[in-house]
């Protein structure tokens, strides 16, 4: 009788040991640009938007974002445009066009630390960063007003290798 109390309570032990689950972490490896920047303090996309949505033309926000890269330069990689969620993107230059990010970054997690601004980018300006994109003559000659956009000067930069 001892033996069959001793043989249940190991099982049911194992069984118990069983259903616990390990969770572990998978940490995300970044490739770093520009500034060395830290993973930690950064806001949403979703924050980021909400605050770019407070600014008017001439203010400036210094903050650091973790979002998915959309599109690169496919000329040098000297500008992307990051997902702010809800179809809204932020255009980001690199500070002192110091640094570029690689053109095959796409859809890549991205850490970026700068700052964030709004303004307004000019047909010509529209016109060059499509070209930059790719697109193509119909499209580049359908730009005939200038924009109000997000944009953001980054200093340093992670993305997800």
């Amino acid at each position: 009788m001892k033996k069959l109390l001793l043989i249940l309570s190991l099982f049911t032990l194992a069984i118990s040991c069983n259903k616990k689950e390990t969770k572990i972490e998978s940490k995300l490896v970044y490739a770093s640009f520009g500034e060395k920047i830290t993973e930690g303090s950064a806001i949403s996309k979703e924050v980021l938007l909400e605050k770019y949505k407070t600014l008017k033309k001439g203010d400036t926000l210094t903050i650091k974002v973790t979002s998915k890269i959309n599109e690169i330069c496919q000329n040098k990689g000297c500008w992307m445009t990051l997902d702010l969620g809800n179809d809204e993107t932020a255009f980001v230059k690199f500070k002192d066009y110091g640094f570029f990010v690689p053109m095959n970054a796409q859809k890549r997690k991205t850490i970026i630390e700068g700052k964030a601004f709004v303004e307004e980018t000019s047909v010509a300006e529209l016109k060059h960063y499509a070209e930059d994109e790719g697109k193509s003559e119909k499209e580049i000659a359908e730009i005939i007003a200038p924009k109000t956009e997000y944009k953001f000067l980054a200093y340093g930069v992670l993305i997800s290798k």
